[in-house]
C-alpha cells in the first residue's frame, strides 16, 4: 500500500440495501420475502383493521449522513396491497464531503396496491442529500405516493441552510410515462441565495410536499374533496394536476409540521376513499 493511500480518509457512509417481496395469498397481502443490510431495516408488519400489509421501513442509526447510499427495493406482485411508511421523519445530517444518496425502486403487478407514505424529509444545515424514487406499475395496479420535505430544522433557524435537497420522482406503466418530476435545489456557493419565501418560490411556507394518485377513480369529485377539506388546513397552499392516463398530483406547502401532517393524511385519506374505496387509516405512530 502507498503511503499516499494509506493517508486517504476513511469513508464515513455505509452502504444499507433493502428488498421487500409482497404477495397476495387468500383474502391477506404477506411479506413473502425480506432482506436488509443496515442501515436500513424493515420491521415486522402492524396488525391493523385494514387488507393492506403495512411494514415500517427504519434507519436504527438514527438518519442519513453524507456517504451514505441506501437502496430500497420493494415488489408487490399481483392482487397484493402493500402500504410503506416510517416511524419518524427521516433525518439527514451535516456533511463536508460526500453527498448521502437514497434509490427507491417500486414494482406493482397486475391488480396489486401500493402506498407510499413515509414522513417528511428534513435536510440539517450543510447536509446533501439525493434521491431517486421510481416506481413501475402495471397498468391495472393502484398507487398512491407521498414525497414530502422540510426546508430544514425550522426551530432551530436553519430553514434552507442545506447544500443540496434533489429528489426525482418517475412513475410509468407498460404503456408509458405517468409522471416525471423532478426537485433540485441548491445552496449558491457565492453570491445571494434565492429569496425561497418569496412569490414563486415557497411563500414563507418551508414543509413541502408531492402527493400522486393513480388508478381508476372519479378525478373530478376527488379534486373538489381536496380543495374542500384542505382549504382551511392553516394557511397551506394546494393545486392538483392531472396526470396521463387516470391520475392526479397534488401539491402542497405549508407553514408547519403539523399542518403538513394534517394535509397529507387529508389527502391520503381521500385517496385511499377514493381509489380504494377504504377508510383512512391510522397509523398509531409515537
Amino acid at each position: 500500500m502507498s503511503a499516499t493511500a494509506s493517508l486517504a480518509p476513511a469513508r464515513v457512509g455505509r452502504d444499507g440495501a433493502l428488498r421487500l417481496r409482497f404477495e397476495r395469498r387468500g383474502p391477506a397481502t404477506v411479506v413473502a420475502g425480506c432482506r436488509y443490510t443496515l442501515p436500513l431495516q424493515a420491521l415486522a408488519p402492524v396488525a391493523l383493521d385494514d387488507p393492506a400489509a403495512v411494514v415500517s421501513i427504519l434507519n436504527p442509526t438514527g438518519g442519513v449522513v453524507g456517504g451514505d447510499r441506501l437502496s430500497i427495493d420493494i415488489e408487490v406482485r399481483a392482487g397484493a396491497h402493500a402500504l410503506l411508511t416510517t416511524p419518524s421523519a427521516t433525518r439527514v445530517y451535516r456533511t463536508d464531503a460526500e453527498d448521502a444518496v437514497q434509490s427507491v425502486k417500486i414494482s406493482i403487478g397486475p391488480q396489486a396496491t401500493v402506498e407510499w407514505v413515509p414522513d417528511h424529509t428534513i435536510p440539517f444545515a450543510g447536509s446533501a442529500f439525493r434521491q431517486t424514487l421510481d416506481v413501475d406499475m402495471d397498468a391495472t395496479a393502484r398507487l398512491i405516493l407521498v414525497d414530502a420535505f422540510s426546508a430544514g430544522r425550522i426551530g432551530r433557524g436553519e430553514a434552507w441552510q442545506f447544500a443540496v435537497l434533489d429528489s426525482a420522482v418517475s412513475v410509468r406503466d407498460q404503456h408509458g410515462w405517468l409522471l416525471c418530476d423532478r426537485l433540485a435545489l441548491r445552496r449558491p456557493m457565492t453570491g445571494k441565495a434565492p429569496a425561497w419565501d418569496g412569490l414563486g418560490y415557497t411563500e414563507s411556507h418551508p414543509y413541502f410536499a408531492s402527493i400522486a394518485v393513480k388508478g381508476s377513480f372519479d378525478r373530478e369529485r376527488f379534486t373538489a374533496d381536496v380543495r374542500q377539506q384542505c382549504s382551511g388546513v392553516d394557511a397551506g397552499r394546494i393545486g392538483v394536476a392531472t396526470l396521463a392516463r387516470g391520475g392526479l398530483l397534488i401539491r402542497c406547502l405549508a407553514p408547519s409540521a403539523p399542518a403538513l401532517i394534517d394535509t397529507i393524511e387529508t389527502c391520503w385519506g381521500l385517496g385511499r376513499r377514493a381509489l380504494l374505496g377504504l377508510p383512512p387509516l391510522a397509523l398509531r405512530k409515537g
